[in-house]
């Protein structure tokens, strides 16, 4: 039964830490609870280091240091850079390597280090497991020249051990005993690591299989707005794949994304600069594009069923020639450098998103007639 599973490319150190925090965490804190219940110093413990390691995965890891995405100041650089090791997803080089390859060769099966199209659990975690080290980090040469991170990169797992897995219990020692350290150490540290690294690893699976494509369908990157509540702001990926390089993931104003938020006001305490956004008009034209696509997809496969279904048919007509005009608009003011009015842009969104709701309409109508 064993003897064709490759032992030998199983990375057994960080395997059986994956292992031990997630069985110790979901046995150990149900019976803490049980024997010695929770407080408040446990839950504001576990509430900010949840929130220091995660922001510092998807503020510091992803957007400031993978994607370039804004500078920061030291003091971000520093806070990021130890409770990002805290989250124990390797060092913020070792991390940024491997999105980067990841966004070079997306959903590639051989060079996305965790393609989903490798299956759902190896994208998830399974792809960890067999994550030799040393990397060979030549995509990161400028993260190299940093001091701040080439630091981190040599004393992360110290790092992570030190501030993330032996400070809170020693903080909940000195606010009520042993006791009050068993817990800290249970639920302000495994299990809020176990919990931190899920949602991050939920990004690779889940956000590669469930949500919506409003940007590009070329890729399985997919925009999902629960993600985004559990991962501050980082489940709006198809945006991002096709805009890495935005600060913000999500663009519209409604759109959940605390980690833009943190990010703006940062600049405005004068310790973030250099924040890169994506015009309004090259967002509005990725949108035309893809709905223009698809309803060119859906013109030419729906000879079947347009004489019994004219009105829907002749619509999707309307509709696909429509989004070909108003695309090529933008696309020619774009390339000439002329400015666009925030009402136009308006228009061409809401010409975007009645194309969405016909385009749902008619794939409710072709089942029946397929």
């Amino acid at each position: 039964m064993f003897s064709n599973f490759p032992f030998e490319r199983v990375n057994w150190f960080t395997s059986s830490f994956l292992v031990f925090s997630f069985l110790t965490a979901l046995i150990g804190v149900p019976i803490y609870i049980y024997h010695f219940g929770i407080d408040w110093f446990q839950i504001a413990l576990f509430a900010f280091y949840a929130l220091a390691t995660g922001m510092s995965i998807t503020l510091g890891y992803h957007r400031l240091f993978a994607h370039k995405a804004f500078k920061a100041r030291k003091p971000v650089k520093i806070f990021t850079l130890i409770f990002g090791a805290c989250a124990f997803e390797d060092s913020a080089m070792d991390w940024s390597s491997d999105h980067r390859k990841h966004h070079k060769h997306v959903d590639d099966y051989d060079e996305d280090p965790y393609s989903i199209s490798r299956g759902f659990f190896y994208a998830h975690i399974g792809w960890i497991f067999f994550k030799l080290f040393p990397r060979e980090l030549e995509n990161v040469n400028d993260l190299k020249k940093d001091p701040l991170v080439a630091w981190q990169h040599r004393y992360a797992h110290l790092i992570g051990v030190m501030f993330g897995l032996v400070l809170p219990p020693v903080l909940g020692f000195l606010y009520g005993g042993w006791s009050a350290a068993l817990g800290a150490f249970l639920i302000g540290g495994l299990a809020r690591v176990v919990i931190v690294q899920h949602c991050t690893f939920f990004i690779n699976s889940l956000c590669h299989t469930i949500g919506t494509r409003p940007y590009d369908a070329s890729t399985s990157a997919r925009d999902s707005w629960i993600m985004a509540l559990l991962t501050y702001g980082e489940g709006y990926h198809n945006y991002h794949h096709s805009f890495q390089h935005d600060y913000r993931n999500g663009v519209k104003p409604w759109q959940w994304d605390p980690t833009k938020w943190a990010i703006w006001t940062l600049e405005k305490l004068g310790l973030a600069y250099d924040l890169r956004k994506v015009p309004d008009e090259k967002i509005v034209l990725a949108e035309i594009r893809e709905m223009k696509k698809q309803a060119e997809d859906h013109v030419a496969t729906s000879q079947s069923w347009c004489s019994t279904h004219k009105a829907a048919y002749e619509k999707l007509l309307e509709i696909s020639k429509g989004l070909g005009e108003s695309y090529r608009e933008l696309e020619s003011a774009i390339g000439d450098q002329v400015d666009v009015s925030r009402r136009k842009l308006a228009e061409w969104r809401r010409e975007a998103l009645s194309a969405r709701e016909h385009l749902h309409f008619v794939e409710s109508l072709q089942p029946t007639f397929a």
